[in-house]
C-alpha cells in the first residue's frame, strides 16, 4: 500500500505543477497585438514609496519567515525599477551544511522553465532580422518532418503560445550523468511526440516545443544554441554569471547553490534537462535583474522596441477575462496593473519573474528547496500579491450573480475534467486514476467546489460567481472560468494557468467511477485468488473434497491463478511507475527490461482472465452450483471486464518504450 500512495503522490506532482459571459466566446483563440491592456477595473489606492529602504524592510519581514516555516534552505529575490537593480537579496543557505549564504549577486540557481524566455528573446530577434515568420510552417525551418495535424501545419507562433497540440514527453529529459545528454536535434527527431489537438485551438505547455523553437534558432542563425545564447543574450545584457551548458563551465561550477528537497534535508544532484532550450538555464538572481531590465526597457539591447512590444502585447485569448499568453510570456495581472511572467519548477529549485511593464518595474525570486508540501509555489504567489498590495494597492470591485443562477451555473460546471498538458498516448496516462483528473462539486449551498486548486494554507478555495461562469476566490485574487457552447461546459482555466486549460473527460475514462470500479474488482480478484489455497486448507483439515467434474475444476483452477496473476500485474503498474519517476537516471531506459515484461505479461493476465471468466460462468450457471457460485461468477465477469477496459483505455496494453 506504501507504493499506491506513493504512486498517487508522484501522479499528483507530475499531473502536475495553476469580463465576458463565456457563452458568448468564439470556438477557437484569438490572438492579436495591442496596447498594453489591465486585468480588470479598479481603483487605485495610495501606498508606501517602492524604494530599497522600503522593499528590504518588507522582504526582511517576510522572506526569512517563509523560508524557515516551510524548511526550505535559501532564496534569492531581485526587484529592479526605471532601468536598474533597486534591491537584490539573498536569505537562508546555498549550501546548508557549510553554512554559505545565498549570495544575490553570485550565488547560482537552475532556472528550470524560466529559461523558456531566452529562447523566444532568441526567436523574436530572428524574427526582427527576418529569418523566422512567425506563422509560416516550422518544417520550412527543420531537417526533419512534423506531420500536419486536421491538415494544419505547425507555426512558431503556436510554439511560442504553447498552442502545438503536442502530448508530453518524459522520457530521456532528465538526467544526472552529462554523458547521458545527446545532442539537441538528434533528442528531438527521436522523441517527437503525437500531436493531441489541432495547432492553434488549445494552449497545452510543452517544452518540447521551445526545445524546437531553441534548434530552429540554432539551425536558421548557423551557431550552436548555448553559442548563441552566450553572444547575442548575455553578454548584451551584462549577464556574467549565466549559462546554459550542462555541465557547468569549471568557472561557474563552486558558485552553484546546493538544491534540496527540503531544508532539513540532504542536497540532491545535479539536475539536467536534455530540453535545454526549455530548461536549461543555469544564473544568479543579480543576472536575471539585468534581464528583466531590458525587457522592460523596450528590449534594450537585446530588442527593438517594436519588437519587445510584439512579444510582450500578442496576446492568445482563449476564455475571457482570465490571464492570457503573450509570445513566451504569460499574464499574472495583479490590481488592474499588467504583470508578464513565467515561472519555473525543477524538483528542487523553483524561480518566477514578474514584469510590471506600465510602471518599469521588475521582481525576481529563485528558491533552491521544494519545501514542505510544495511550499515553494505559495511563497512566490504570497510574493507577488504582498509585492502588489504594498506597492500598487487597489481596491477590487466585483459584480455578483442571483443566487438562482449562480446554482444553476455551478450545476453544470459539475464534472470531472482532465488537463490539456497530459501524458495522452503512454502508459503515464493511466495517473490520471491517481488524482490527475480534476473532480468539481457542487456544495450544500449550490457553491462550485472543485477538488483542486487547494489555497493558501491548502484549504478549499471559495468560489463566488462574479459574472456568468467567471468565479474569483473570495480570499484571493484568483479566478476561473467557463466556456460554455449550447448549454454544456466545453473547457475552463484559472488565472494561474494561462498555458493549459481543463476540458471534460469522456466518460468512459472518467476516474469519477473507473477508480472506485477497479479498486472493488481487484479486490473481488484478490479474495477470488486467495480463496484457493484457504479453501483447500479447510477441505484437506474436514476431509472434504471439491464437488466439480474435471472440466469445472479446470476452470476453477485456471480462473483462480489468473485472478491472481491479473492482480500481481495490476498491482505492478503503480509500483514500477513509482520507481520510474523517483530518479531522472531511470528515465533514460535503464528500466526498459521492466516495462517490455509488463507489457508482455499484461495482455496474457487480462485478455487470459476475461476469457477465463466468461467459461467459469458459463460452467457455474448450466451447471448445479448454488447463487452464491452463480453472482460471484458474474462478479468476476464484470472484475475481468473493468481490467481489461482500463488496461486497454490507459494504454497499459501495447508495446513500445516511449513514454
Amino acid at each position: 500500500m506504501r507504493s499506491l500512495r506513493s504512486f498517487k503522490l508522484i501522479a499528483a506532482g507530475v499531473l502536475a505543477m495553476l469580463v465576458a459571459p463565456a457563452t458568448a466566446q468564439q470556438a477557437r483563440p484569438q490572438a492579436a497585438s495591442s496596447p498594453r491592456p489591465v486585468a480588470d477595473a479598479r481603483a487605485a489606492l495610495p501606498g508606501p514609496q517602492l524604494t530599497k529602504a522600503d522593499v528590504d524592510a518588507w522582504l526582511d519581514g517576510y522572506m526569512p519567515y517563509a523560508l524557515k516555516r516551510g524548511d526550505a534552505a535559501g532564496a534569492v529575490v531581485v526587484v529592479v525599477k526605471d532601468g536598474a537593480i533597486l534591491t537584490q537579496r539573498g536569505f537562508g543557505y546555498a549550501d546548508i551544511d557549510a553554512r554559505k549564504p545565498v549570495d544575490p549577486e553570485s550565488t547560482l540557481f537552475r532556472q528550470a522553465s524560466v529559461s523558456k524566455l531566452f529562447t523566444w528573446t532568441a526567436v523574436m530577434q530572428m524574427v526582427e532580422q527576418g529569418k523566422i515568420d512567425l506563422d509560416r510552417d516550422v518544417n520550412a525551418y527543420l531537417d526533419f518532418k512534423i506531420p500536419l495535424r486536421d491538415g494544419k501545419p505547425i507555426t512558431m507562433r503556436n510554439l511560442m503560445t504553447h498552442t502545438s497540440g503536442f502530448d508530453e514527453v518524459q522520457r530521456g529529459i532528465y538526467s544526472n550523468d552529462s554523458r547521458n545528454i545527446p545532442p539537441l536535434g538528434a533528442f528531438l527527431k527521436q522523441s517527437l511526440p503525437r500531436r493531441i489537438f489541432a495547432p492553434g485551438t488549445t494552449p497545452a505547455y510543452s517544452n518540447y516545443a521551445t526545445a524546437l523553437a531553441g534548434y530552429i534558432v540554432e539551425r536558421v542563425s548557423g551557431v550552436p544554441y548555448d553559442d548563441y545564447i552566450e553572444r547575442h543574450i548575455f553578454a548584451p545584457a551584462g549577464m556574467r554569471w549565466s549559462t546554459f551548458r550542462q555541465p557547468l563551465p569549471p568557472r561557474l561550477q563552486a558558485l552553484m547553490a546546493k538544491g534540496y528537497t527540503l531544508g532539513s534535508g540532504k542536497p540532491n544532484k545535479f539536475e539536467m534537462n536534455h530540453l535545454v532550450p526549455a530548461a536549461g538555464l543555469t544564473s544568479s538572481g543579480a543576472d536575471m535583474g539585468r534581464f528583466m531590465i531590458a525587457h522592460l526597457d523596450n528590449g534594450g539591447a537585446l530588442l527593438k522596441p517594436a519588437t519587445a512590444l510584439q512579444m510582450h502585447t500578442s496576446m492568445l485569448t482563449v476564455i475571457p477575462p482570465l490571464n492570457r499568453m503573450a509570445l513566451g510570456f504569460y499574464e499574472q495581472n495583479v490590481n488592474g496593473r499588467e504583470v508578464l511572467s513565467h515561472a519555473g519548477d525543477t524538483v528542487v529549485f523553483h524561480s518566477q519573474l514578474w514584469l510590471f511593464p506600465n510602471e518599469k518595474v521588475g521582481i525576481y525570486m529563485s528558491m533552491n528547496a521544494a519545501g514542505t508540501q510544495g511550499v515553494s509555489g505559495v511563497i512566490r504567489s504570497q510574493l507577488l500579491d504582498s509585492f502588489a498590495d504594498r506597492y500598487f494597492p487597489a481596491e477590487q470591485h466585483d459584480a455578483t450573480v442571483d443566487a438562482a443562477t449562480a446554482r444553476e451555473h455551478a450545476r453544470l460546471m459539475a464534472g470531472t475534467y482532465v488537463k490539456s498538458r497530459r501524458l495522452e498516448s503512454s502508459f503515464l496516462k493511466v495517473m490520471e486514476l491517481a488524482g490527475g483528473q480534476v473532480k468539481v462539486g457542487v456544495d450544500g449551498k449550490g457553491a462550485l467546489r472543485p477538488q483542486a486548486f487547494p489555497g493558501l494554507g491548502g484549504q478549499a478555495r471559495k468560489w463566488v460567481e462574479i459574472a456568468p461562469f467567471v468565479w474569483r476566490d473570495q480570499d484571493s485574487k484568483m479566478r476561473l472560468a467557463a466556456r460554455v457552447e449550447n448549454g454544456k461546459v466545453t473547457r475552463f482555466s484559472l488565472d494561474a494557468t494561462p498555458f493549459m486549460l481543463f476540458e471534460p473527460v469522456a466518460w468512459y475514462l472518467s476516474s469519477a467511477w473507473l477508480t472506485p470500479a477497479l479498486l472493488l474488482s481487484l479486490g473481488a480478484l484478490l479474495l477470488t485468488a486467495l480463496s484457493w489455497p484457504v479453501s483447500a486448507l479447510v477441505r484437506r483439515h474436514y476431509g472434504a473434497k471439491l464437488a466439480l467434474t474435471r472440466t469445472e475444476l479446470k476452470s476453477y483452477r485456471l480462473t483462480r491463478g489468473f485472478a491472481a496473476l491479473a492482480v500481481a500485474v495490476m498491482l505492478a503498474w503503480p509500483v514500477f511507475i513509482t520507481i520510474l519517476l523517483s530518479d531522472f537516471s531511470f528515465l533514460g531506459g535503464q528500466l526498459d527490461w521492466a516495462l517490455i515484461l509488463l507489457q508482455l505479461l499484461t495482455p496474457i493476465a487480462f485478455l487470459g482472465l476475461a476469457f477465463l471468466t466468461v467459461w467459469n460462468l458459463w460452467l457455474v450457471w448450466k451447471g448445479k452450483r448454488g447463487r452464491f457460485s452463480k453472482v460471484w461468477s458474474v462478479v468476476l465477469l464484470l472484475s475481468s471486464i473493468i481490467l481489461l477496459w482500463v488496461a486497454v483505455g490507459f494504454h497499459l496494453i501495447g508495446f513500445g518504450t516511449s513514454f
